[in-house]
This record gives structure tokens, C-alpha cells and sequence, in this order.
């Protein structure tokens, strides 16, 4: 089995990533995955690059936001204590709706926090506490650009001629 060099130099990692993108935090060896500045290259490339950083810039608030602002499920490898907080929640969900699914329960229950996932993509509905399949605004969000959550809305909702209609003529782009 072929051992993989890692990657020690600092300048030689922070080219590799600007080359090659920031999936190349992988090859670093620990103490450039510490390395604050190598790390928020990376992320601001590749946002689950987080996932290769050292657990101490997986708290980093700086750092994680711009990881989320490039890939919102990067938000799952946030450190704990991340994940309650509003702003960086709200970033990863604008981002990718699947955020939510790494959010505690208040989250999905916070109106805001689930329009901005639905408004990101309507598959984020089924993602929300299911309080929301009711709420008349964030099914019709979630539908206008995922015809498909009409699946999730409630039984009154399925029925509204309007969201059936907008459901009806949704196609996805290809």
C-alpha cells in the first residue's frame, strides 16, 4: 500500500489551493489544517473543506461562515456550538436548504430561518418543523421554485388552486 505525502510547506499548500481548489486542504498535513489563513483559503474555494480543518477552526465563527457561504451543507461539520447561531445558520440555509437538517429543532421552527431555506430550494420544506406545511407563505415559497413541496403541504393546502396550479407548471432546469 503506497504511503501519500502530505503536503508540510505552507507556500506550496496555499498553491495548490489556489490551483487546484480547496479540496486540497486533504493533503495538508495537521499543522497546516491548524493554519487559520491556509484553512480560510481553502474554505472560500471548496466550503467542505472545513471538513479536513483542524476542530479548533471548525469553531471558528470567520471560518465557518465563509465555508457556508460557499457550501451551506459544510454547516455539518461545524463545531457545536456554531450551530446555534443565528447568522451562521441563516447563511447556510441561504445557501443550501439541506443546511437544515444539521440545525437543532428551534431552527427548524424559526419562520425566518425556514423561508430562507424554502426561498433557496423548495425540497427544504420537508427539512422544517412540519408546523410550516400549513403556513400558507413558506409552502408558497417552497413551490414556486420546487413544484414537488406540494407533497409536503398540508391537506388544505394540497387543495389551494393557486399553489396546484404554480405545482402543476414547474419544471426544473436543466
Amino acid at each position: 500500500m503506497k504511503k501519500l505525502l502530505l503536503i508540510t510547506d505552507r507556500e506550496e499548500m496555499l498553491d495548490a489551493i489556489k490551483n487546484d481548489g480547496g479540496s486540497s486542504l486533504q493533503y495538508a498535513d495537521d499543522t497546516l489544517k491548524a493554519d487559520r489563513e491556509v484553512v480560510l483559503e481553502a474554505v472560500r474555494k471548496f466550503g467542505y473543506a472545513l471538513d479536513d480543518a483542524d476542530d479548533s477552526l471548525k469553531a471558528d465563527r470567520e471560518v465557518v461562515l465563509e465555508a457556508v457561504k460557499n457550501h451551506g451543507s459544510a454547516f455539518q461539520f461545524a463545531d457545536d456550538t456554531l450551530k446555534s447561531d443565528r447568522e451562521v445558520v441563516l447563511e447556510a440555509v441561504k445557501n443550501d436548504c439541506r443546511a437544515l437538517l444539521y440545525t437543532n429543532d428551534s431552527f427548524r421552527a424559526d419562520r425566518e430561518v425556514v423561508l430562507e431555506a424554502v426561498k433557496n430550494n423548495g425540497f427544504g420544506l420537508q427539512f422544517a418543523n412540519d408546523s410550516f406545511w400549513a403556513d400558507r407563505e413558506v409552502v408558497l415559497e417552497a413551490v414556486k421554485n420546487y413544484g414537488l413541496a406540494l407533497q409536503w403541504a398540508s391537506k388544505e393546502l394540497k387543495k389551494d388552486p393557486e399553489l396546484k396550479k404554480i405545482a402543476k407548471d414547474w419544471r426544473p432546469i436543466v
